[in-house]
């Protein structure tokens, strides 16, 4: 990689690049501005909703091109910088691509000591998303629940980042003998799990079947756990969302109800 690059700067202002979303595709990016000696004005990937009508440049995942930058991060920057950057990719941060490509330019200028230069945005942006990312993947360790359908262990999640390379090894170590499966409904996505076997795969949708009879009572027994714990006088509705913030609720069986009639009364306190 080029160490300081003479950048274009008129005709390049509104340059687009458009990539295939992977990280392999960001990397390209990285690897077309030094080459074509531009900055683009923006990165989107395939789910751009609006585009420029002009200045668009498609970038080809080329596996040499991303070998290449992959390589030079670790060795021209530092092993910490190269786990921040990856780390970032997974964050819901907007127009991360960006900040990213800003950060791997200071990185290449000034090496690893940049990382601890006062008051740099890039570094202060790209370290507190990873901080929510983080954050996110710790909270859902203990907000997931499980059904079982057919053997299998299965839920859904929504988060705002994508979780679920952080999720596999603490469900996979914790139930090494089970079936596991989380889908991720907001980045198309899922954690699939056999034994001694994990993948994290695209995938467009997952609706699981209906709770049978058992499930729906068990789902009851963990309500009325749920119910029982509580010291109702300290209830406290604001603490409550503090820890536990409502957008997770929906996905949580505590909130649900799809208990049996004979069963629905232990839920309640009835």
């Amino acid at each position: 990689m080029p160490r300081r690059p003479d950048l274009k700067t008129a005709a390049d202002a509104a340059l687009t690049y458009r990539y295939d979303g992977t990280f392999e595709g960001f990397l390209c990016c990285v690897f077309e501005s030094y080459t074509a000696h531009e900055l683009p004005a923006a990165i989107v990937g395939p789910e751009a909703a609006e585009l420029p009508l002009f200045g668009v440049k498609d970038i080809t995942t080329d596996e040499e091109h991303a070998d290449r930058v992959a390589r030079s991060i670790p060795a021209r920057i530092s092993r910490t910088a190269d786990d921040l950057l990856r780390h970032a990719f997974l964050t819901c941060l907007p127009k991360k691509e960006m900040v990213m490509l800003r950060f791997l330019r200071q990185g290449y200028r000034y090496g690893a000591r940049f990382l601890s230069f006062a008051g740099n945005e890039e570094v202060w942006r790209l370290t507190e998303a990873v901080k929510q990312l983080l954050h996110e993947a710790h909270l859902l360790k203990g907000f997931i629940r499980f059904s079982d359908q057919g053997g299998v262990l299965t839920t859904t999640i929504g988060p705002k980042n994508f979780v679920l390379p952080f999720l596999a090894p603490h469900f996979t170590s914790r139930f090494p003998e089970e079936r596991i499966l989380i889908y991720d409904e907001k980045h198309h996505a899922a954690l699939v799990y056999r034994p001694y076997e994990s993948a994290v795969i695209p995938m467009d949708d997952f609706r699981a079947a209906p709770p049978d009879e058992e499930e729906r009572k068990f789902r009851a027994l963990w309500r009325a756990f749920y119910d029982a714990v509580e010291i109702r006088p300290r209830h406290n509705e604001k603490c409550r969302m503090t820890l536990l913030p409502k957008r997770y609720w929906r996905y949580m069986t505590e909130f649900t109800k799809d208990a049996p009639p004979e069963m629905a009364r232990i839920g309640t306190g009835a």
